[in-house]
């Protein structure tokens, strides 16, 4: 039985996450809003929410382990699958304002998490003696750099709302932007918790461990959303949907869902979590790069992401 669900979550997060791309395009352009202010505010938030709802109902139970490594996870996967699965299917065109303001953020909040957890000292990591955590104050800065963010973001769209007033676009009815959007959603946050429960229960059968689970079969579940949606968009040619969604989920799962986490529960992060937050850096200045050097993210590149994630992928399971 474990493998229906397992499938019917897969069938809930293609067709929710068909019918809210589709939707949330038709509502950017219902209210003259460039694709992109959507990919990184609404359709990030609402592709997040699996990541919330694993973290949130971790930190809740005290188990804030599951909340770190579900969040590293998530991003790495969305860098690496998300990204190079959407370009190869077609190239990326970077929008100048991601290049220029979103993908240096996301690099830059993960090196302030990184400095968070280790207190600026890096002295205990490669003897393994040192003591790493997330506190509280730690939780309440991250929802703070996520308030910046998001004002940040209303405002820019208020302002392109207002630049483009005289543009013309073809569009679905509001009543049905809005119909496709939550029916969208509903599909994608069901079938996320259905493809991660059943992947799990699969996990666990065959004798994996519990931190290997959460780095990758949790991490990949809950990411299902985001590599969905941004394939789904890359073949219907929304390349701002596409690359805004995965740095948009990016900063939302570091600031809002860490964030969340830590204010509600103080986390203890472990020597490996602060290796893959280095390795998440390096990864997106790669990716940043790639992006930036032609302002297209082409397939060859999108292979070389592909390769990246299958090595770091060994690299967990040995480690």
């Amino acid at each position: 039985m474990v493998y229906v669900f397992l499938v019917l979550g897969f069938v809930l997060l293609i067709k929710g996450a068909d019918f809210f791309v589709d939707g949330s395009s038709s509502a950017a352009k219902l209210l003259k809003i460039p694709t992109i202010i959507i990919g990184l505010t609404v359709v990030a938030f609402g592709t997040s929410m699996p990541e919330a709802s694993v973290s949130v109902t971790a930190a809740l139970k005290g188990q804030n382990g599951l909340a770190v490594s579900n969040v590293l996870g998530s991003n790495i996967f969305n860098l690496l699958i998300v990204l190079g699965f959407s370009s190869v299917i077609r190239p990326l065109k970077a929008s100048p304002t991601v290049l220029k303001k979103e993908f240096p953020f996301s690099i830059l909040i993960t090196a302030v998490l990184a400095l968070l957890c280790t207190g600026l000292s890096f002295g205990g990591l490669f003897d393994g003696t040192g003591s790493f955590h997330l506190d509280r104050i730690d939780g309440l800065a991250l929802l703070a750099l996520f308030l910046v963010f998001l004002v940040s973001q209303v405002r820019g769209a208020l302002k392109a709302r207002t630049d483009e007033s005289g543009e013309d676009y073809e569009t679905m009815s509001p009543l049905k932007s809005v119909l496709l959007v939550l029916v969208g959603l509903a599909g994608i946050i069901l079938g996320g918790d259905l493809v991660v429960d059943s992947a799990c229960e699969i996990a666990l059968q065959y004798g994996l461990s519990q931190s290997f689970i959460g780095l990758t079969i949790v991490a990949m579940g809950t990411s299902l959303p985001e590599l969905v949606t941004s394939m789904v968009a890359a073949q219907k040619g929304e390349n701002d949907l596409a690359l805004g969604n995965v740095v948009g989920s990016n900063i939302f799962n570091i600031l809002l869902i860490l964030g969340m986490s830590a204010a509600i529960s103080p986390i203890t992060v472990d020597g490996e979590a602060i290796f893959d937050m280095l390795l998440l850096i390096v990864m997106s200045g790669v990716a940043y790069v790639f992006t930036r050097s032609k302002g297209v993210l082409s397939k060859k590149e999108g292979v070389v992401f592909l390769l990246m994630y299958a090595i770091y992928f060994v690299y967990i399971y040995l480690r």
